[in-house]
């Protein structure tokens, strides 16, 4: 599994499609998956690539974006909704409990907490939206 959150360039890309399709060659039972955190639309397709000036794709070799895979791996269709929905509590929970540890110098705390207290987790919801419109659990059309 190849994990990347923004684009790659086209060496990165070939790169990363090679080592998979090593991975095939050394291990007949695996699938290869590039998941994609922000992916335009959820998907999980061969990934099509060009090496070496020639197309190339396989079945194995998957494009998946971050809703796919969470059901892939869950068996639950919108898991990666659940978990986005739960999320901000969780880190609620976390900002209003680090008196119950010492962090030094953490300004990701700071900044979080002063997001919880600003806003009451509709612009968590906003930023989900931003990112996520297309993914499954948020649009009304499951597919």
């Amino acid at each position: 599994m190849k994990n990347k959150h923004n684009t790659m360039n086209s060496a990165s890309a070939n790169k990363t499609y090679m080592k998979m399709q090593e991975q095939l060659l050394a291990d007949d039972d695996c699938a290869c998956f590039l998941v994609e955190a922000i992916a335009q639309n959820s998907q999980n397709i061969a990934w099509q690539t060009t090496v070496d000036k020639k197309k190339r794709s396989h079945r194995l070799i998957r494009r998946v974006s971050i809703d796919r895979f969470y059901s892939l791996v869950t068996g639950i269709d919108d898991a990666f909704y659940q978990m986005c929905m739960v999320l901000p509590n969780v880190v609620s929970d976390v900002v209003n409990n680090t008196d119950n540890f010492t962090l030094a110098n953490d300004s990701v705390i700071d900044e979080l907490r002063e997001m919880v207290l600003e806003h009451d987790g509709t612009y968590t919801l906003a930023l989900y939206m931003l990112g996520f419109d297309k993914y499954i659990g948020f649009y009304n059309d499951k597919k």
